[in-house]
This record gives C-alpha cells, sequence and structure tokens, in this order.
C-alpha cells in the first residue's frame, strides 16, 4: 500500500526497502566480518598483562591503515600512468590523512608505560615490526627498493616473498610521476633532465599546474613517511631504550640509520636549484 504522494512505482520507496532491515541480507557485523576481526586479539602472556591488547589492537590497526595505503598507492600510480592526473592527486591527498593518522597513533601506544610493556615483551621474541611486509611494499612502491631485504628476512611465506618480488619489478610512484612530465612534453630520461624539468614546472606553474601539484603531494607522501619513521624511532627509545630490538635487530640504532631515508630525492633536491 502507498502513503500519501507515493505511487507503488515510486524510486525512493524501493530504496528504503532494499536498504531497510526488511531486506535482511547483511548486518553491520556480517559485512564487518566482526566475528572474525574482534577474535584476532589473542594474548601470549600468561598471566594475562593488561597492555598487550593494546599493543595487539594498534599494531593489527596499522596493519590494516598499511593495507588502505598500499591500495591507494598503487591506483594513485596507475592514474598517472593514464593520464588521469585529477584522480592521481586526489588519492595522494587521502594517502596524507592516514599518514597522519599514523603518527597520531603512536600517542595512543605511549600511554603504555615502560614498565608494562616489559610484562609481554619477551614474549614477543622473535617478531618484529621489521617483519612487516606491507609496510616494505609500501617502501618498495613508493621508490625505496630494498632487494637484500627479502633475502635478509628468513620468515617470509611463499605467498609474501611473491608480493614483495612483485614490487620490486612493478613500477613505482616515481616512475608514474616520469610518465605525467614526458605526457606534458617534459624530458625525463636523465637525472638532470628530470632535475631541468621540474625546475621549468615550478617556475611556470600556470601552464604545468598538474605537474607541480603532483610533485608537491609526492613529497608530502615522502615527508609525512619521515615523520612516521622520527616518531617511531623516539617512541621506541622511550619504551626501551637502546635494548636491542625482539627481531635481533640492534633496536632505536637500526631505526635511527633509516631516518635519512628519502623515496624522491631529485624533488628535495629541487629547493636547492630554485
Amino acid at each position: 500500500m502507498s502513503t500519501a504522494g507515493e505511487t507503488p512505482d515510486d524510486p525512493s520507496t524501493d530504496r528504503f526497502v532494499s536498504f531497510g532491515e526488511q531486506g535482511a541480507q547483511l548486518t553491520y557485523g556480517s559485512y564487518l566480518r566482526l566475528p572474525q576481526l574482534l577474535d584476532s586479539q589473542h594474548l601470549e602472556s600468561d598471566p594475562p598483562a593488561h597492555d598487550e591488547l593494546l599493543f595487539i589492537t594498534i599494531h593489527q590497526v596499522y596493519e590494516l591503515w598499511f593495507k588502505q595505503l598500499l591500495h591507494e598507492a598503487a591506483a594513485a600510480r596507475d592514474a598517472m600512468s593514464q593520464g588521469r592526473l585529477w584522480w592521481a592527486q586526489h588519492l595522494l591527498g587521502r594517502m596524507h590523512v592516514i599518514e597522519r593518522v599514523l603518527v597520531q597513533q603512536v600517542d595512543v601506544l605511549e600511554t603504555m608505560t615502560p614498565q608494562d610493556f616489559l610484562e609481554f615483551r619477551q614474549r614477543l621474541a622473535p617478531a618484529s615490526g621489521f617483519q612487516s611486509v606491507q609496510f616494505r611494499e609500501l617502501e618498495f612502491l613508493s621508490g625505496a627498493q630494498d632487494a637484500s631485504y627479502v633475502e635478509r628476512f628468513r620468515g617470509l611465506t611463499d605467498l609474501e616473498r611473491r608480493r614483495l618480488e612483485q614490487r620490486l619489478v612493478e613500477p613505482t610512484l616515481w616512475d608514474a610521476f616520469l610518465d605525467v612530465l614526458r605526457d606534458q612534453g617534459l624530458a625525463a630520461d636523465t637525472d638532470a633532465e628530470i632535475s631541468a624539468s621540474l625546475r621549468t614546472a615550478a617556475h611556470d606553474r600556470t601552464q604545468h599546474a598538474a605537474v607541480w601539484a603532483l610533485a608537491e603531494a609526492l613529497l608530502q607522501h615522502d615527508e609525512l613517511a619521515a615523520s612516521w619513521r622520527a616518531r617511531h624511532v623516539v617512541m621506541v627509545e622511550r619504551m626501551i631504550g637502546r635494548k636491542s630490538g625482539t627481531g635481533g635487530s640492534s633496536g632505536s640504532s637500526y631505526l635511527r640509520g633509516r631516518l635519512s631515508i628519502q623515496y624522491f630525492p631529485l624533488l628535495w633536491d629541487l629547493r636547492s636549484a630554485l
């Protein structure tokens, strides 16, 4: 029966019925797989350490964000290579917002004191953040490709190894940006040509607005990655000082050695050439 102002074939009525509980096709919990998701936090400490749940939750959330960043970065790369520059810029902007969240999440982790962490830290070995395959994929996709990581890390599954090896051979965000330069009539075959083209774009932002906007978006991605590394190493030093990492690394010394990583060094060099 239709109500006043409605007809039986009113499309708005159909939408209401299909999205209401009458359909009973999905629930919030079933769509998000909440039973599986909320059963994924298993404490190793015995007796259970109160802060281990926080530690597990934070790192699982990080991995979910890494998954989303990989999704967006791959799409932004493909969009640049296909000439869909507005879409690429939009996706890179989304990555920036997510990356700021990654930095801010450290604040939550730091509500855990070193004493509380030590209650369960020994149960983590030899697990380590060094083993985050998705984080390495993101670095590889961004241009910081370290093939030796695949050989150094012995705990990779066959699937993880294939994923990393694929990231080492597929185009990076930088490769896609060079496609943009060439499509805009700017030379991009050597570092000298790329640097000259970047200076041209920087000094003529009216004609090369899209190139300049993408260059700045890539640099922002690089800067936010650096911010996360810096925030992470300070947090580690606050938690464990100069102790070795659970995975066998030198801990904060190893992390400090990675602070100088730059995904797009020519974009940083441009600042000195302007």
